[in-house]
């Protein structure tokens, strides 16, 4: 079971509580004094992905690697789409019935879904690398509707929370309380909301993002509308459907976690596929909002490590490197860049 970890208990059995939730299952729940409701931001979100393709890319920024602004079906979990060996490797160690569902063979491995970057960082005063100086992007058709405040909003709220979970993740590792925040101080954290049309793609098993894990150091989800995140647990093996409780949201560990501890905690593996409960909910919402899109929207938001943060030595898997080379290479593996940042 996912444990649940509470903010409002700052104690060092709850720091290891967290430590040790992540490296078992690379998740854990966080409670809030007060979860913040979202509904603003995710009928917001629900709107912008429902624009025509056209619109939406307008605010692609290809030349930034799509590092700011919409992505449309472009990202690929690396695991179908390139062969991935250690991926690969994974899956075979699981039994059949717990093995991710398979993209489907007809497509180019792409995830059914789109995402846009609202960058939430400090800017580094030493720049190195060239997404370190991005500006966001407000789309056009939605000056009315407060972008940039709404956006900023629900930043905050999963930029403050991950901050205090980092602070306990250090503590239960027995690191100094502020190692991860320091670290992160310049990181190149992003809301990062996905899309996926379920008016087209609300069929059972239609895998809206295949299985893959997350680049940055953490990512946390608000609880969304439409059920399909499964995760993997490390101890098990077992694939679990996720069901963020009320008061709740979820969070993820990353490559760049899993680097920084030499694997002692590892990127957790996870798939967004369209289930019963899912097509239960597409039924309600047409039946109780026919006015709203069937927008499936995820509330992500990365936390990274600044870029310029030197992520230890742990060979002979993990060499030493900058956390944007380390950003850099995976992006390439994912479809989203073909150069350097």
């Amino acid at each position: 079971m996912i444990p649940t970890i509470d903010l409002s208990i700052n104690s060092q059995s709850e720091a290891i509580k967290a430590a040790e939730g992540l490296s078992t299952y690379g998740a854990v729940f966080i409670r809030v004094p007060s979860a913040s409701n979202l509904d603003g931001f995710t009928d917001m979100m629900e709107d912008y992905f429902n624009q025509p393709v056209d619109k939406l890319k307008q605010d692609e920024r290809p030349e930034h690697s799509y590092q700011v602004g919409c992505t449309v079906g472009i990202e690929k979990a690396k695991c179908f789409s390139t062969r991935d060996a250690y991926c690969l490797s994974v899956i075979d160690t699981l039994e059949e019935s717990e093995r991710p569902t398979r993209v489907e063979e007809s497509g180019d491995g792409s995830d059914l879904k789109c995402r846009f970057f609202h960058r939430m960082s400090t800017k580094d005063p030493n720049i190195q690398y060239a997404s370190d100086s991005l500006e966001n992007i407000a789309p056009a058709a939605f000056k009315d509707r407060n972008w940039e405040k709404v956006m900023n909003d629900a930043g905050n709220i999963f930029l403050e929370t991950i901050e205090k979970l980092s602070i306990l993740v250090a503590q239960g590792l027995g690191l100094p309380d502020e190692t991860f925040v320091d670290a992160a101080k310049y990181g190149n954290h992003l809301l990062a909301p996905t899309g996926s049309d379920l008016g087209k793609y609300g069929y059972l098993n239609s895998v809206l993002a295949g299985f893959h894990t997350d680049l940055n150091f953490l990512t946390i989800h608000g609880k969304s509308r439409y059920s399909g995140l499964n995760i993997w647990a490390r101890n098990t093996g077992k694939k679990i459907p996720v069901a963020i409780p009320e008061g709740c949201y979820l969070v993820q560990a990353g490559k760049q976690l899993e680097h920084y501890t030499g694997g002692k905690i590892l990127a957790g593996f996870h798939e967004v596929v369209v289930n019963e409960k899912t097509l239960s909910q597409i039924e309600k919402q047409k039946k109780e909002h026919p006015e709203r899109p069937l927008i499936r929207v995820s509330s992500t938001f990365f936390y990274h490590l600044s870029s310029s943060f030197a992520l230890p030595e742990h060979l002979p898997k993990y060499p030493a490197m900058n956390v944007g080379d380390l950003v850099m290479n995976e992006l390439k593996s994912i479809g989203l860049s073909e150069d350097a940042m």
